[in-house]
């Protein structure tokens, strides 16, 4: 038996009819290109600001746009600082390197792997100008601690939400606790179109129009460039597939919960480790991570039995010869040096069925290093 990551055709069957109605009117209308006009592109932001309870979304190119433009919107640049978590996807500490900023990195919490709130505080400086918490895997980061550092010091707070649409802190949706939040949705999110396509929300009227502006080559009305901006619009397409999915991310949030439920009692290797919901989190499961101290072997063991599997991520964003520059010790980020030796994920979608579940669960505990 093959067991896919992720199975997206799957999902595809499930809401064909809606789907293909949804891309059919598209083409019908010719409306590919996303901006003002576009009315798929307005239905879906004014569904996800609902959604979220926020009053703005802004749908760009992807989530990795999404980040440098509302980044651009609070004017950070050379000479400022971004505290971001050492394990992430690189979009995250790259979109602040390409604003001119310096990405200042702190280690992440050994049992949830996200950043570690308890270190911030001690890398914040007079440059330090915004923290970006990623909801890493789908779980979300203590916001109401980040906030309270950010009102201290007096920081923006930008939420990475590419991984968690519909996560919660203490019962209150992430994405609605920073002053903006970039969303990605890629194919393979919980919520994604079929291609790359992104989103910023905010409630702040100011922060919106500029990343609006931003990511429609400086203009908010057709020739009337008040800056330089960059061509970042979702199409039309994405956003009406976009449409047809939203109403059903709860569920499939919840499903994500019962197949984590499933694999946390199947799997009963002792020498594996299992994902830690962080406290007062409501995780969605983007990604079902567990840790092994061969962590290799056994992603070997798992695909000769047909069991796809993958790494988020093999190596800390300091780490990365982007960064080499910095300089840093693997004694720097003790956490994030370990843990991304042993980090493996394993199938979860929400139509992964009892079968699949039982079939990883028993390589798994049949693993012998």
């Amino acid at each position: 038996m093959k067991i896919p990551f992720v199975d997206l055709k799957r999902q595809y069957q499930s809401h064909r009819s809606e789907i293909d109605l949804a891309i059919s009117n598209v083409i019908t209308d010719t409306a590919f290109v996303g901006g003002n006009s576009n009315k798929y592109i307005q239905a879906f932001e004014k569904e996800f600001s609902s959604f979220l309870s926020l009053k703005h979304t802004i749908t760009c190119a992807n989530g990795t746009d999404s980040l440098e433009i509302i980044l651009e919107a609070y004017n950070i640049g050379k000479g400022d600082e971004v505290i971001v978590p050492a394990v992430s996807w690189i979009a995250t500490s790259e979109s602040v390197g390409r604003t001119g900023a310096k990405p200042v990195f702190v280690d992440v919490d050994k049992d949830t792997l996200l950043i570690d709130v308890s270190k911030v505080e001690s890398v914040i400086t007079k440059s330090t100008k915004a923290i970006i918490p990623v909801h890493l895997y789908g779980n979300a980061v203590n916001m109401e601690k980040i906030m309270q550092l950010a009102a201290k010091y007096n920081l923006v707070v930008i939420e990475d939400c590419a991984q968690a649409h519909g996560a919660k802190y203490n019962g209150k949706l992430i994405g609605t606790f920073g002053h903006a939040s970039s969303f990605s949705f890629y194919p393979g999110k919980n919520l994604g179109a079929y291609g790359d396509a992104g989103a910023i929300t905010t409630n702040s009227d100011n922060i919106a129009s500029k990343c609006r502006m931003i990511a429609n080559h400086g203009q908010l009305k057709k020739h009337a460039h008040l800056i330089e901006g960059r061509n970042s619009r979702m199409d039309g397409l994405h956003a009406a597939i976009l449409s047809v999915k939203l109403p059903h991310l709860n569920k499939w949030n919840e499903l994500r919960n019962l197949n984590a439920k499933k694999y946390d009692r199947a799997i009963i290797n002792a020498a594996i480790e299992l994902p830690v919901v962080n406290s007062n989190a409501y995780h969605v499961f983007h990604l079902y991570v567990i840790k092994s101290a061969n962590r290799d072997k056994l992603k070997m063991a798992l695909e000769a039995e047909g069991v796809e599997c993958a790494i988020h991520y093999p190596t800390a964003l300091p780490f990365m010869e982007a960064y080499q520059h910095f300089q840093y010790r693997e004694s720097d980020f003790p956490v994030a040096a370990v843990v991304t030796k042993n980090i493996l994920s394993i199938p979860m979608f929400p139509e992964i069925t009892d079968e699949q579940i039982l079939k990883v669960a028993s390589v798994i505990n049949n693993f012998k290093a």
